[in-house]
C-alpha cells in the first residue's frame, strides 16, 4: 500500500477536507475546545466499548484536524496488545522502539525523541505501541509512565491516547488518570445501550467521566461516514 492509498482510506481529513466527514471531525475538535472553559484539554483519551468501533481511525483523523489548526500533535498507541496506528501511518514497527519499550526504559537520561516517529501528515507524530509486554496494565499504571507523559506534555500541544476497548480490559481506565478528556467511539446499529452503560459504570468506578460520545458509521447524504458528537 502506498502512502497515497493509505491517506485516501484512513486520513480522510487530510485527503478530502471538504467532505461531510471532515467537517464533523472539525466540529468535534471545536466542541472539545469549548467543553472546558477553565481547563485546557491537552491530553485526549479515545476508546470504545468493543473492537471494530473505529477508535484508531478516529484518533488519526482527529490528530490531523488539530494539526491543521496549527497544533503540534502526538498520537500514543496505548493498545499494547493490538495497536494499529503504525499501519494507518505506514510506519514499520521497530522491536526496540515503541511505547512499551519507552515506558520500560524511561529515565531522565533517555532521549524520548528517538521513540517518536514523524508521520506523513505535517505536525502529526506517533509513538507506536511496541512489543506486547507480559503485564500491560502494570506498565501503563507505573510511575515511569506518569513521568513520561508529563514530559511529553511539555513538548507537544495535543496528545491523543489511542486506548484499547473498555469492555473486558482495564488498560483505558488506567490511562484516564493522565487524560483531560475521555471520548468513547460507538458504532450505529452495533453498539448496544447496555454496553454503553457498562462503559459508563467502568469510568465511574475509577472516578472518571466520559466527556463525549462519537457515533460512527451513521449514514449521511454526502458521505458514507458521519461522526456526531
Amino acid at each position: 500500500m502506498t502512502k497515497k492509498v493509505a491517506d485516501l482510506k484512513q486520513i480522510v481529513v487530510n485527503n478530502d477536507p471538504k467532505s461531510t466527514y471532515s467537517e464533523a471531525i472539525r466540529s468535534i475538535r471545536t466542541n472539545l475546545q469549548f467543553s472546558s472553559i477553565n481547563k485546557e484539554l491537552q491530553v485526549l483519551l479515545i476508546t470504545s466499548p468493543e473492537p471494530g468501533d473505529g477508535k484508531s481511525f478516529t484518533s488519526a483523523n482527529l490528530a490531523t484536524a488539530y494539526a491543521q489548526d496549527g497544533k503540534k500533535v502526538l498520537i500514543i498507541d496505548c493498545d499494547l496488545r493490538k495497536g494499529r496506528q503504525h499501519k494507518i501511518f505506514e510506519i514499520p514497527k521497530d522491536a526496540t522502539k515503541g511505547y512499551s519499550n519507552l515506558i520500560l526504559n524511561y529515565s531522565k537520561d533517555i532521549n524520548v525523541k528517538d521513540y517518536v516517529e514523524k508521520t506523513f501528515i505535517k505536525n502529526v507524530y506517533l509513538i507506536p505501541n511496541g512489543p506486547t509486554p507480559p503485564n500491560p496494565i502494570e506498565l501503563l499504571a507505573s510511575s515511569k509512565n506518569k513521568d513520561l507523559i508529563d514530559l511529553l506534555k511539555s513538548i507537544f500541544d495535543i496528545i491523543i491516547l489511542d486506548c484499547p476497548p473498555v469492555l473486558g480490559l482495564s488498560d483505558a481506565l488506567v490511562m484516564t488518570r493522565f487524560s483531560d478528556a475521555n471520548i468513547v467511539v460507538t458504532t450505529i446499529k452495533k453498539t448496544k445501550m447496555e454496553s454503553l452503560k457498562e462503559v459508563q459504570k467502568s469510568f465511574e468506578k475509577v472516578n472518571s467521566k466520559i466527556t463525549g460520545v462519537i457515533l460512527n458509521k451513521a449514514t449521511a447524504k454526502k458521505s458514507s461516514y458521519y461522526y456526531g458528537y
